[in-house]
């Protein structure tokens, strides 16, 4: 066990603190001594806003398409949450009701988990259907009864 040592009696005894790895030490530091200079604190909030920016734009626009378009949002709002402190609280927020969310939905019987599913499987569907018609011009429901009438 990480950050505890076996005692004679088979007990075991916490006896050292538990540290971050090495590369996160590193980055921390790096981090620290970047912010000391007011012209690199200023760069860093530029940096990362900018970056942050880019992937929860890229995310959002991925949202209404199959993938990973609110993974990428929850990324950006962590590249923010570096540092921004509105960002680490919406963080924060974000991971307290996704846990809460799926505390829930695994204390649910297996009925009701499947209704879940299956309602987030036809949210995703319609979002992908409507996406395609609208963004692409192809109007899917439409081609595959045409299909079906003519064959």
């Amino acid at each position: 066990m990480a950050g505890s040592t076996k005692r004679e009696g088979g007990g075991v005894a916490v006896s050292e603190r538990r540290y971050p790895p090495s590369w996160r030490q590193r980055i921390s530091t790096t981090l620290a001594l970047i912010r000391a200079n007011p012209t690199g604190r200023i760069a860093l909030k530029i940096i990362f806003g900018v970056l942050g920016a880019l992937v929860v734009t890229i995310g959002i626009a991925l949202i209404p398409l199959p993938g990973p378009g609110w993974l990428l949002v929850i990324a950006g709002l962590g590249i923010w949450a570096v540092e921004f402190h509105w960002a680490k609280r919406l963080l924060a927020f974000t991971r307290r009701h996704v846990h809460g969310w799926t505390a829930w939905v695994k204390r649910q019987s297996l009925p009701v988990r499947l209704v879940i599913g299956s309602v987030g499987l036809v949210f995703v569907a319609a979002v992908a259907l409507l996406s395609i018609k609208y963004s692409l011009g192809i109007d899917v429901i439409a081609q595959v009864l045409r299909y079906l009438a003519t064959n």
